[in-house]
């Protein structure tokens, strides 16, 4: 896995990661256009997709049949820089009928325990929670 950044002008930047290019940027207060997305928002990316992808799979794996899922995160960071997560809340959000909830909270633990890469990369700084909803309603 490699990547790169390279300056266009003001704060925005051509990325390349893997073959893909996307501009990333930054806010207009803080001398950027806002032409793509910020370093830190796609760390958050990255955390979502990272434990997604692993809860699809375990779940496919275990035969749940879901008709929609979401995983959403919120975060807060210090006052002070370096500005880094000191808390991300993930919500997963499943959308089905009769969903276990045994077997979809065990595939979250398994993800964020043993297999999301991006999870383990900030756990030893970052205070993580979770939050399940299942047709809209918080579990």
């Amino acid at each position: 896995m490699e990547s790169k950044v390279v300056w266009k002008d003001g704060m925005a930047f051509d990325a390349h990661l893997d073959g893909f290019n996307f501009t990333i940027d930054a806010g207009e207060g803080v001398g950027g256009r806002n032409l793509g997305p910020m370093p830190k928002g796609l760390t958050l990316v990255s955390l979502a997709g990272c434990t997604a992808m692993d809860v699809i799979s375990i779940l496919t794996k275990m035969r749940v049949k879901i008709d929609y899922f979401e995983v959403g995160t919120a975060a807060t960071l210090s006052g002070e820089h370096p500005k880094r997560f000191t808390g991300i809340v993930i919500q997963y959000k499943f959308k089905g009928k009769d969903l276990p909830l045994d077997k979809l909270n065990r595939a979250i633990e398994l993800s964020m325990e043993n297999y999301c890469g991006v999870s383990a990369t900030l756990k030893p700084s970052v205070i993580m929670s979770k939050e399940i909803y299942i047709n809209e309603q918080r579990v």
